[in-house]
């Protein structure tokens, strides 16, 4: 009961932290984000025991150059097609083979095209046509929390089947129904209260951070399976570190800028 109470704690803490950034201002959000990244990347480096500096300089100035000032669409589109074939690359790894190859060899490539690029492409969501919309990248979030909250909880209570259990063995079909169903349902609130982009775009967008957001959570699994350790961090009592409470975010976040810029192309 203790653990419960201090885990919903931190969560809400967490949380109010998050949305308080995205609707204070743009600057507000990239902040606390870049906070966020240098804690992650700490974690991530810790995990695939890697020893550098430099990529404390690297996520600034991507940062900046291509969340705040977006120098070069064309460069974004690049940095977002790597990234989006690095994530298909470690998706394919987590289900075929018994390490993740980048693991062991291309450490520098995992970092900068899935961890920070993470975190650019979080930043870029809610910036469309020139234009902050922070209501996109908190729905975005109340996605994703909703996804792990409803797969928690049918998980722990109704779950038999086990979904990847050499990976995960907590993770159950069951719970990931759980989490996919609530993620639509919330599709749907989100649409009624928000008012901020179609019905329609919010299902595709539930539909991305349910099933590539397990995926996210099983990557960083496996991260932790091969370093040997329960959480990545200990900064979130109940929680872990920061890696932990983003994973999903970090791994879809790719995938969602570039669907958003497909419909605005299109449209």
């Amino acid at each position: 009961m203790k653990e419960l109470i201090v885990r919903g704690i931190s969560g809400i803490l967490y949380v109010t932290i998050i949305i308080f950034a995205m609707f204070a201002s743009r600057e507000w959000f990239l902040a606390l984000f870049f906070f966020l990244g240098i804690l992650t990347i700490n974690e991530f480096q810790k995990l695939v025991k890697l020893n550098s500096y430099i990529s404390f300089i690297i996520f600034p100035l991507l940062l900046f150059f291509l969340s705040y000032r977006l120098i070069d669409l064309n460069a974004i589109y690049l940095y977002a097609i790597l990234a989006v074939f690095i994530n298909l690359f470690l998706m394919k790894d987590i289900l075929v083979t018994s390490k993740i190859p980048m693991f062991e060899k291309k450490k520098y490539i995992t970092l900068i095209c899935y961890l920070m690029a993470g975190f650019i492409f979080l930043g870029l969501i809610p910036y469309r046509n020139g234009h902050f919309f922070p209501k996109i990248i908190v729905g975005v979030f109340i996605l994703i929390w909703v996804n792990d909250s409803f797969a928690y909880l049918i998980g722990k209570n109704f779950g038999k089947r086990k979904l990847i259990e050499r990976i995960s063995p907590k993770k159950t079909v069951e719970g990931f129904i759980g989490g996919f169903t609530g993620c639509l349902l919330a599709s749907f609130i989100i649409f009624k209260y928000l008012n901020s982009l179609s019905l329609w775009i919010w299902i595709c967008l539930a539909l991305i951070v349910s099933i590539l957001g397990t995926f996210g959570d099983l990557i960083q699994s496996k991260f932790k399976r091969q370093a040997g350790v329960k959480d990545s961090g200990v900064l979130m009592p109940g929680h872990g570190g920061m890696y932990d409470r983003l994973d999903s975010a970090l791994f879809v976040s790719p995938f969602i800028y570039a669907f958003l810029e497909v419909i605005d192309y299109v449209s």
